[in-house]
């Protein structure tokens, strides 16, 4: 081993180290751990049962018979794990958790959320090591330094970010290519609104990808189907109970609200859509959701085309992962935890940074900076600051200190997305040099 793999090892495994002991002792000490993983838990409870799992009312009952669990859950937790807002493909995963009570189902969720996700950063650090590993190593290790929110929180992006990523690593190794189908397509019944484009990637570039993209339908399919059906039987009005849960927690001033006035967009966990952006100035759905999709669409539908025409080479597949990484959570609903998913500009920014020259110092303050506005950690102590200071939160005082929450996730990952997408378009598909 080299000593610049060795040195990449030991930045990624200081990463891993502060992600393991912040988040465990972050999730001891919270007052509401594992809250996200109550979302998925109570109502695939309610489905075992044969119960209407998207019925706020029979969530709650079916929570109350262990709310001495959880007698730290406040009014708004509870609101939040009634309105189930997933689709029933994601009981296909989560419905074998509700078999167990919520001890052994909470503890296995997080040993599969926090082994997944370290196994899916060593397969990343497996392909960008061959052309930096020291610039790999140190990407990592700042990525997972701020990604506590998986083990505080439990959200289902652990999971399925990390399914995905394994699937990526299949594929372009070509080597457990059965695995990497069945991983992704797991990962498409939990959340495809996160990994959805990256699916696209592979069914757009042709070749072997393409069939890999349609055998990962056909597995989403038969393992969503029996589900689906399960959920139309216990609640044939689940469709429509699914937008009112949608409508209730995105109201204004709501958790999922992306306004100025939102009691759960801004703080760690924030949304990072660009819907949080446009609603400083204009707090109007009917204003700021026509005006992320306006400047998402040209750009997804570039990268789209690219994806389409460009020769599918190792390297243009890095850097069409890279730009959708960043894109894909612009312009519909996207928090914090997402954004594990720019596990997958890492090797691009490896890939530019053996190039060397100028173009490799902006992909590496690019990544760093975008590590850094989408993490955890970061925001953590930049919050925890602005509160020991007492700012003015009126007047133009005020104003400022909601751009400085609101503004820096959307807008470093719009940054990503236009830089990758643009090394995408100019690239001649000339390799790039891979390390000794």
């Amino acid at each position: 081993m080299t000593k610049a793999r060795q040195d990449g090892l030991y930045l990624l495994s200081l990463g891993a180290l502060i992600f393991l002991l912040l988040g465990f002792a972050l999730e001891s000490s919270s007052p509401s751990p594992m809250a996200d993983f109550k979302v998925l838990f109570y109502p695939a409870r309610c489905l075992v049962q044969h119960v209407d799992p998207y019925n706020a009312s029979e969530v709650i009952r079916i929570y109350s018979a262990e709310a001495r669990a959880h007698a730290t859950d406040t009014p708004k937790d509870l609101q939040i794990l009634s309105r189930y807002m997933y689709l029933p493909t994601a009981f296909s995963f989560t419905a074998p958790f509700a078999l167990l009570p919520w001890g052994p189902a909470h503890v296995l969720w997080l040993a599969l959320t926090v082994s997944s996700f370290l196994f899916a950063s060593l397969l990343i650090w497996d392909l960008g090591a061959e052309y930096a590993p020291t610039i790999t190593g140190a990407l990592l290790g700042l990525f997972l330094a701020n990604s506590e929110l998986l083990i505080i929180k439990g959200n289902a992006a652990g999971i399925a970010i990390s399914l995905c990523v394994i699937a990526v690593w299949c594929f372009l190794r070509e080597r457990f290519a059965a695995a990497g189908v069945i991983c992704l397509a797991l990962s498409l019944a939990i959340k495809p609104h996160d990994t959805g484009l990256v699916w696209l990637y592979f069914l757009l570039a042709g070749g072997i990808y393409r069939k890999r993209a349609l055998q990962t339908l056909l597995v989403t399919l038969a393992i969503s189907l029996p589900t689906v059906v399960w959920v139309w039987h216990i609640s044939p009005q689940w469709t429509q109970e699914l937008r009112t849960n949608i409508a209730i927690l995105s109201v204004h001033g709501g958790v999922n609200d992306p306004g100025v006035a939102s009691t759960g967009a801004h703080g760690i966990g924030m949304l990072i859509s660009l819907q949080a952006v446009f609603s400083v100035f204009w707090d109007d759905p009917a204003i700021y959701n026509p005006a992320s999709y306006l400047v998402c669409a040209p750009l997804l539908l570039v990268w789209g085309f690219a994806a389409i025409r460009r020769p599918s080479s190792r390297e243009n597949t890095w850097l069409a992962l890279a730009a959708i990484s960043a894109l894909s959570m612009l312009p519909l609903y996207h928090r914090q935890y997402d954004a594990k998913l720019l596990l997958l500009t890492i090797p691009a920014c490896a890939m530019l940074w053996a190039k060397k020259g100028k173009i490799a110092w902006i992909a590496l303050l690019v990544n760093a900076v975008g590590f850094l506005f989408t993490g955890d950690l970061a925001w953590a102590i930049l919050l925890a600051l602005l509160s020991y200071l007492q700012l003015p939160t009126t007047g133009l005082s005020g104003q400022m200190l909601t751009g400085v929450q609101v503004f820096p996730a959307p807008l470093i990952l719009l940054v990503m997305g236009i830089f990758y997408l643009w090394i995408f378009l100019r690239r001649t598909g000339s390799p790039l040099p891979a390390s000794r």
